[in-house]
């Protein structure tokens, strides 16, 4: 069974800013010989890999709300600053999806399909500034 990861985007505001971040990160990799792809490194290591392998995405937190997804399409070791740790290889492809509140919380967890935000679908709403979305959200109108 799919099974996904929320993850909080620390330190970024909006959902453009996670793209240039994940551009930026693609140009060092390509620069460095490795493939051009996002990865989101995280100290432990998902025991539930092989269910998130199949269809299960990383959506992100931004400023209290999960607003983006990307599907993620590998779990393997990555080196960063942080030293050798759990690397999310995601699609680069940022798949907008309707807002739902979502507490602080350290870390990653766990997303069953059944209570993951829904892709948005309707014509125009990926329009709306991420600043407006969530105060819709916080105010029950969303």
């Amino acid at each position: 069974m799919t099974i996904h990861v929320v993850k909080l985007a620390v330190g970024a505001d909006t959902v453009e800013e996670i793209a240039v971040w994940q551009q930026w990160q693609m140009a060092q990799a390509k620069a460095n010989g490795l493939p051009p792809r996002p990865v989101c490194g995280t100290r432990s290591w998902p025991k539930q890999a092989e269910s998130i392998l199949e269809g299960g995405s990383l959506h992100w937190v931004v400023k209290g709300a999960i607003l983006v997804r990307q599907r993620i399409v590998e779990i393997a070791p990555v080196t960063d600053e942080h030293g050798e740790r759990c690397g999310l290889y995601l699609d680069p492809v940022l798949v907008r999806t309707n807002p739902q509140p979502k507490r602080p919380f350290q870390g990653w967890r766990y997303l069953k399909p059944t209570d993951a935000p829904s892709d948005l679908g309707e014509v125009g709403s990926a329009d709306i500034p991420d600043d407006l979305r969530r105060k819709l959200v916080q105010l029950g109108a969303w």
